[in-house]
């Protein structure tokens, strides 16, 4: 049996295995029999981002669900916290989203999420490829009345909209505020310019003209050079770059500075702290986000819980444990007060409120911590597998991490979307953290090619 799901969802080149419209129909099918289970009628939401192979696979689905007589509720593009929001509101059984997030436009995604708009755990993930692999359900075809419907949801946008300014505090207004935002002609090119100048704020839209192939290119939060350019010559106070499905945001504050996820989670949970909020006195972040939020948050009384890499297991250990609020160095920041994923929009407004309340610009509020260098470095390979599993790999590791000591950590995983194995390395000399990294980087490629 094929492995389809990975740590985000399904994902891979649209039309090429297994993002074909033939896989689509299936897992169609079997999600609708995964979440049909009583005696009424049941719903699944389905929305996506712009690209152009979205089309196809949306009607893929909108067939493999119907077929097993459940009806569907089409959102069109909307940002993926926004679809997870839809489906926890309108009380539907599950929620799709069609969306290969930050990667190139002739890729595509699926992603699901359950009825109370969190990702599926890996069980269920794990039943679906059972049952799209196995012969289980080939019979199971309703028929007549039983057939499902497709229903176009025409005021998704507009509720979404709504729930984005209620979280933003009442008492405040983004009125005088001058804001760069970069949609990544993605998900949010309607949504985000709307939440901001229903606020008050002077939008400087980028990013806002989809055409179903430049989603991410050169622009959005992988590419947040534009923006930072752009606040210094509009002297804006912020820049906000989402990537293609808007579930992270990537900041500039007002002198063109780069401020990412680490910088923001200390910035919003010593906020919350301050405000008696931050539940267990506890942020949530991966084994990617940088020492100096740890020292940081120690000395503000903030105990740091890490995961493994991968937004859906920091809101696992929030759901689980009681927390709050969590993230990732990335952008993806979970405020699980408001939304039960990473959504940009939502992380910039709580961005915002701090700024307003504390009167403080972005680059006073984000010199809460001090970053130590990281090198990030990212192995091609032909075929991804554990890196760890090559002794002369981790030989290599283990004695860098030993020099490097607990001022200093090495990290390396295979990418769960892509065929690739990523390096990090982090300490205090950016000339030695660099020479390491090209050294585990270089042993990667040797091996993992023999």
């Amino acid at each position: 049996m094929g492995k389809l799901f990975g740590t985000d969802g399904i994902r891979g080149v649209a039309n090429v295995h297994p993002m074909t419209t033939e896989m689509a129909m299936q897992l169609g099918r079997g999600t609708a029999y995964i979440f049909k289970n009583k005696e009424k009628r049941h719903r699944i939401v389905i929305g996506k981002d712009t690209r152009l192979s979205g089309y196809m696979i949306e009607n893929a689905l909108v067939a493999g669900i119907c077929s097993m007589g459940v009806d569907v509720l089409l959102v069109g593009p909307l940002p993926t916290p926004g679809i997870a929001f839809i489906t926890s509101s309108m009380r539907a059984d599950a929620g799709i989203v069609i969306s290969a997030s930050h990667n190139p436009f002739q890729d595509n995604g699926i992603k699901i999420f359950s009825g109370d708009g969190f990702k599926l755990p890996d069980q269920l993930e794990n039943k679906i490829e059972e049952l799209i692999f196995s012969d289980q359900i080939d019979s199971l075809r309703p028929t007549a009345t039983e057939v499902g419907k497709a229903f176009r949801v025409d005021d998704a946008v507009g509720r979404y909209v709504v729930y984005l300014k209620n979280s933003f505090p009442k008492a405040l207004t983004l009125d005088g505020m001058k804001i760069v935002l970069d949609c990544a002609h993605g998900a949010a090119y309607r949504v985000a310019p709307a939440v901001f100048e229903e606020l008050g704020a002077g939008v400087i839209p980028l990013g806002v003209e989809p055409n179903g192939e430049n989603i991410n290119y050169q622009c959005g939060s992988l590419h947040p050079q534009m923006v930072m350019k752009k606040v210094k010559e509009e002297g804006a106070d912020i820049g906000i770059s989402l990537d293609g499905d808007a579930d992270r945001a990537i900041f500039s504050d007002e002198l063109g500075n780069l401020i990412d996820g680490d910088r923001i989670m200390a910035i919003c949970a010593d906020d919350l702290r301050k405000a008696k909020r931050l539940k267990r006195n506890t942020l949530v972040a991966t084994v990617m986000s940088n020492l100096g939020l740890d020292l940081a948050m120690k000395e503000r009384g903030i105990k740091v819980v890490h995961t493994q890499v991968g937004d859906r297991y920091v809101v696992e250990e929030m759901a689980r444990s009681g927390y709050n609020l969590g993230g990732e160095q990335s952008g993806h920041l979970i405020f699980l007060d408001y939304n039960t994923t990473g959504d940009g929009v939502l992380s910039a407004l709580q961005v915002l409120a701090v700024m307003k309340r504390e009167n403080k610009k972005l680059s006073e509020l984000s010199s809460i911590m001090t970053p130590f260098p990281q090198v990030l470095l990212n192995v091609r390979v032909r075929h991804k597998r554990d890196p760890h599993r090559i002794p002369e790999v981790a030989a290599l590791v283990k004695k860098i991490q030993e020099k490097l000591g607990d001022r200093g950590r090495v990290l390396v995983r295979p990418s769960g979307t892509e065929s690739l194995i990523r390096v990090m390395v982090e300490g205090e000399n950016e000339k030695e953290i660099s020479a390491h990294a090209e050294e585990i980087s270089e042993c990667i490629r040797r091996k993992m090619e023999e």
